[in-house]
């Protein structure tokens, strides 16, 4: 499954030694520096945000590149270019439908969801947040559902910023054999930094840069390493056996049908994901958005095929790795680290760990933002003060709670093996199954309601967690969970449950009011700015 093979962290400290040479490693420590002095010249350009608003959407201004690098980078994260190429290395294509999933669902996303969700968050009072979004678009006075939405985003999405500050501490640990706390803290307030000057706007140009960065050291590391070892013939030739086949596994058994749906159904998990979201929300005009789409899906083809390649051809130039994650690394460190390195330019090598990093803090920036925008706007704003805190003083509580936010997460990554990992994974598919199908339903479906949204959110979140935690089947070693017993990736069960609950539960209650109607069909129709 997409998340939970993002990065054995434990596996890659502990297995990985890199062969560099101290000349190289200061290459590595040179392009760190130019990397963050780049960061703070795009943040420092983009730090003045006079209202809430400008903190957390960017005042809808994003271009159509900004807006499609933006989202991919902060989707995709160092699995990209660790956890796809290591399950790929580990047991051959058959794992590549996790790929084509992803490819299907922001394609989905960009093109069925991100006009609609955008349109639809203005004619709702100017929504902000998804939770304002839900709340305003049900007009639910109750604050039930902005209440229930935030406290799932904030649970998730707080975990989910501690997996990647472990990431960030094991990775500079890693390469620069320091010591995991102190780069720990190195990374964590590297990122915390720029998040609380910038903003929204500043993260998503900064993900620009950083995505760019990723997708070239995805493209260009294989392709040197496929180059030096005189082609694909001499590649292909090196691979085992039935290894390119999406049907079988590595060991030649058929792939079975719940694998290849498993795998596929990660493309889901897009139409529930605040922060991708939010960047179609913040596209400056409505008519730019099928450019970024078609850019984000270019984008997202290169970036895939080329994770997928450096797995295919990691298993001829290195085999028999113990920890697979680490082959991107690894093909990086032989190539321009280590002495004897296959190309005498150590700074291009410094440049592509820079890139791993950079795709660490591409989605744990926007992580932050998200969980900030919802204790600064939907929770502190509009329930503990009502709606009358406004500009500069709600940027400010946004900035303290990223503080917050990273403090809380800080304590989770100061243990590494905690299992943080798992629930990162879990959040994946508890976001996707609670909020995309009402995402979906709500820009889609004039008749649904407030009491079908509550419904669906509940049982979609809920049906993850008996799904993964929950022993229920009998077998001959004892009681064991569904995911276990039957290998379905719990987004599926959940997402199709927490679907089919909205729409019974929206046509046993009365229709919604006209008000919410006639929102509909504004909805419908370009709004007149653009």
């Amino acid at each position: 499954m997409r998340r939970e093979s993002l990065i054995s962290f434990e596996l890659i400290s502990g297995s990985l030694n890199m062969e560099s040479n101290m000349e190289n490693i200061t290459w590595v420590i040179a392009a760190l520096i130019i990397y963050v002095i780049a960061v703070f010249a795009i943040v420092t350009r983009y730090r003045s945000a006079k209202n809430l608003q400008g903190y957390l959407l960017g005042d809808r201004s994003l271009s159509p590149w900004v807006a499609a690098f933006s989202a991919q980078a902060s989707d995709m994260s160092s699995w990209l270019l660790m956890g796809l190429p290591g399950a790929i290395y580990a047991v051959g294509t058959s794992n590549a439908w996790i790929a084509v999933g992803l490819l299907i669902g922001t394609a989905c996303n960009w093109f069925l969801v991100a006009k609609r969700i955008r349109r639809y968050t203005i004619i709702t009072n100017n929504s902000i947040t998804l939770p304002g979004y839900l709340e305003n678009r049900f007009r639910d006075k109750s604050h039930a559902l902005k209440i229930s939405t935030a406290v799932f985003f904030a649970v998730f999405f707080t975990v989910y910023v501690a997996s990647f500050f472990v990431a960030m501490g094991v990775l500079i640990s890693m390469v620069f054999g320091i010591e995991y706390m102190t780069a720990l803290i190195l990374g964590a307030t590297f990122v915390v930094a720029y998040t609380f000057i910038g903003g929204f706007l500043a993260v998503s140009t900064l993900d620009f840069f950083q995505g760019s960065l990723m997708l070239f050291a995805i493209i260009f590391v294989p392709l040197v390493v496929l180059a030096y070892m005189g082609g694909w013939t001499n590649v292909a030739d090196a691979i085992p056996a039935g290894y390119l086949n999406m049907f079988t596994g590595a060991d030649g058994s058929p792939v079975s049908p719940i694998a290849v749906i498993s795998g596929m159904a990660w493309g889901l998990g897009y139409f529930g994901m605040p922060h991708i979201l939010a960047r179609y929300m913040a596209i400056k005009k409505e008519r730019y958005v099928h450019k970024s789409g078609v850019i984000a899906v270019v984008w997202v083809i290169f970036a895939l095929f080329f994770a997928v390649l450096v797995g295919i051809i990691g298993i001829a130039f290195i085999p028999g790795l113990a920890a697979p994650e680490t082959i991107f690394i690894q093909m990086i460190d032989r190539t321009f680290l280590a002495q004897g390195a296959l190309v005498a330019f150590p700074l291009l090598g410094g440049l592509t760990i820079v890139a791993i990093m950079s795709a660490v803090k591409s989605t744990a920036d926007s992580q932050m933002l998200v969980v900030s925008s919802v204790i600064s706007s939907d929770i502190y704003g509009d329930i503990i003060r009502k709606g009358k805190s406004a500009g500069r003083h709600l940027v400010w509580v946004g900035r303290f709670s990223i503080v917050a936010v990273a403090l809380v997460a800080f304590t989770f990554a100061t243990s590494p093996g905690a299992g943080i990992m798992v629930l990162v994974a879990i959040a994946w598919a508890g976001l996707g199954s609670s909020f995309g199908p009402i995402m979906l339903l709500s820009i889609y479906w004039k008749r649904v309601n407030v009491q079908g949204a509550l419904a669906g959110i509940i049982t979609g979140g809920l049906t993850v967690i008996t799904w993964v935690y929950v022993p229920l089947v009998s077998t001959a070693a004892g009681l064991v969970t569904l995911n276990a017993a039957t290998g379905l990736f719990a987004l599926v069960p959940g997402f199709t449950l927490s679907f089919i609950m909205i729409i019974i539960v929206t046509l046993l209650t009365k229709e919604p009011s006209k008000e919410v109607q006639a929102d509909f069909e504004t909805s419908l129709k370009p709004l007149a700015e653009d």
